[in-house]
């Protein structure tokens, strides 16, 4: 009997840049990558309908991946019923203002409970273009990020919404509460991420071998010690919001892994430490959210936009903060 099982895969703006067995391994986490190499050396992974003997070939936003195989251990996703704040579906996609702590698609410790799981269990047909793990999953929001994202339920949906995103045609809108001031009322961050060379599961900012990324901020408020800022993201970077600002000096507020949660001390007011210390308690991830989302039905050609108003414990600091400041105005 004929096990072999075949995958297909569009490079999105996230993971262009890889290299292909590393690209490989992220998707069909039951191969090691050492079985992946060997897959490409033996010509059995096809680049826009062409073998790439060479595990190192670096993917590019837009390209087909294509894999036949027989893996050892096939690994399924189970549908979850687990409650969705869908805001639009139609037969061709759908829009989710996603919870913060909810991993978006399975991966090594978290194998339940994910956007994922409950997309199966809401929906019976997705796109399959980011293969079993990521079925319909277009783009991406951090574990700790709260907002909107589309889902795609179609191949041909899944492949427009992608380009547009790489044509820069969707218009993602952030909030965000910043530690400190930024350096002016508007600009934007032009600078590359990447793979940090000194911890690999994180990223930062790496000029010889980062991939271009801009990130447009707006500051709304101030409410001493931090910002509220809006931010346009004009690329997809893996974590590139969240590296932009902390490479300025100025990491969104309770970031645990690129500096939101240190009290800086020796820079504050005691009055201050006291905010920036309530502020930690009542929120336990990074005060991120994509609020705005806007982009071109790939059917109908009707231009959709959609808002997404702050979670609840988002909106809990910003009330905390307007007491605390009082007389400095609020934050729309």
């Amino acid at each position: 009997m004929n096990d072999r099982r075949y995958f297909r895969y569009l490079v999105d703006e996230e993971d262009g840049g890889e290299r292909l067995d590393v690209f490989l391994s992220a998707q069909i986490p039951e191969l090691s990558r050492s079985r992946i190499q060997k897959a490409i050396r033996a010509g059995d992974v096809l680049v826009d309908g062409s073998p790439v003997a060479k595990s190192a070939h670096k993917v590019h936003e837009g390209e087909q991946i294509e894999l036949t195989f027989s893996p050892p251990r096939p690994l399924e996703v189970t549908p979850e019923a687990i409650p969705l704040d869908v805001r639009f579906e139609d037969e061709h996609l759908l829009v989710v203002n996603k919870e913060p702590g909810m991993v978006v698609h399975p991966a090594p410790g978290h194998e339940h409970g994910t956007l994922v799981h409950a997309l199966l269990a809401h929906c019976t047909n997705l796109s399959g273009i980011g293969g079993v793990m990521r079925p319909g999953i277009v783009h991406r929001l951090d574990r700790g990020t709260s907002g909107l994202l589309v889902v795609a339920k179609s191949d041909e949906v899944h492949i427009s919404l992608s380009r547009q995103l790489m044509d820069r045609r969707v218009r993602r809108i952030y909030l965000a509460l910043v530690w400190g001031e930024m350096p002016a009322t508007t600009d934007t961050i032009e600078l590359p991420v990447g793979r940090s060379p000194g911890n690999r599961k994180k990223m930062a900012v790496v000029v010889d071998k980062g991939r271009d990324a801009a990130t447009t901020y707006y500051v709304l408020d101030t409410f001493s010690p931090f910002q509220y800022i809006r931010l346009k993201l004009w690329t997809g970077r893996t974590h590139q919001i969240r590296v932009h600002l902390s490479h300025t000096g100025h990491p969104v507020l309770g970031d645990p892994v690129y500096g939101g949660r240190k009290l800086r001390k020796g820079s504050l007011s005691k009055h201050e430490v006291e905010i920036a210390g309530k502020a930690l308690k009542l929120i336990e991830r990074q005060a991120l959210h994509a609020g705005e989302l806007s982009f071109v039905h790939p059917v109908t050609g009707d231009e959709l936009t959609f808002t997404a108003s702050l979670p609840a414990d988002f909106e809990s600091v910003i009330e905390l903060l307007r007491t605390e400041n009082r007389g400095a105005g609020s934050a729309t």
